[in-house]
């Protein structure tokens, strides 16, 4: 009785969320496309051109918001364990991106492209436990460096999803060794109880 009442909470409160509002509004496939159009009004990450690559792309919001901004000359690669419905210019690899054979497939799509900017809003699923779903991100968090450090061109840049707590420290420990200007983001977007922020990491180094 008390999980189907918490349940109608989460739902009505998803449904009086502004964000949800203009994302139906304004035709984005989740709440996440503001917080990616936010760190985009304040880092301008993205431009015209560019070859972008969104990691755990379902259900698309951060592929539509890449995809408008790099143009018809731009390239946007999603890849994702989960089906995504396709989007106009988006390159959808689903499967683990972690996995040898999609790495693979996603090598040859992409040919000698050069990769400018790595995205991952990526979480795990959530059980509630902090002690089990801290090192769970962080993990996620790990793999996502590891493919960025990988396939981004020198000078490229990286934007992650992390969740502040064990860990966290040492990840953006991480992140400067790798690269030469790291940010900590909170968009408005993201719930204030959220203890998620997003680090944006520039300048990759060789």
């Amino acid at each position: 009785m008390g999980h189907s009442r918490g349940g109608s909470r989460w739902m009505q409160r998803h449904l009086n969320d502004e964000y949800v509002k203009r994302a139906q509004r304004e035709g984005y496939r989740s709440r996440a496309s503001y917080k990616l159009l936010e760190i985009q009004q304040r880092d301008r990450l993205l431009r015209p051109g560019m070859t972008v690559v969104d990691l755990g792309s379902a259900p698309g919001g951060w592929s539509q918001v890449a995809r408008k901004s790099v143009g018809a000359n731009g390239r946007v690669v999603a890849l994702d364990i989960l089906e995504m419905a396709p989007i106009d210019g988006v390159e959808f690899l689903r499967g683990d991106f972690t996995a040898e054979s999609v790495l693979r497939r996603f090598e040859a799509l992409l040919g000698d492209t050069p990769v400018d900017l790595v995205i991952s809003d990526i979480a795990p699923n959530i059980s509630g436990v902090n002690a089990v779903d801290q090192p769970r991100s962080m993990y996620l968090c790990e793999l996502a460096l590891d493919f960025a450090s990988e396939h981004l061109r020198p000078g490229g840049a990286f934007v992650v999803k992390v969740f502040q707590g064990e860990g966290f420290d040492d990840y953006v420990r991480a992140l400067r060794q790798a690269f030469g200007k790291v940010v900590t983001r909170k968009p408005k977007a993201s719930r204030p109880k959220s203890r998620e922020v997003y680090l944006v990491a520039r300048e990759r180094k060789l």
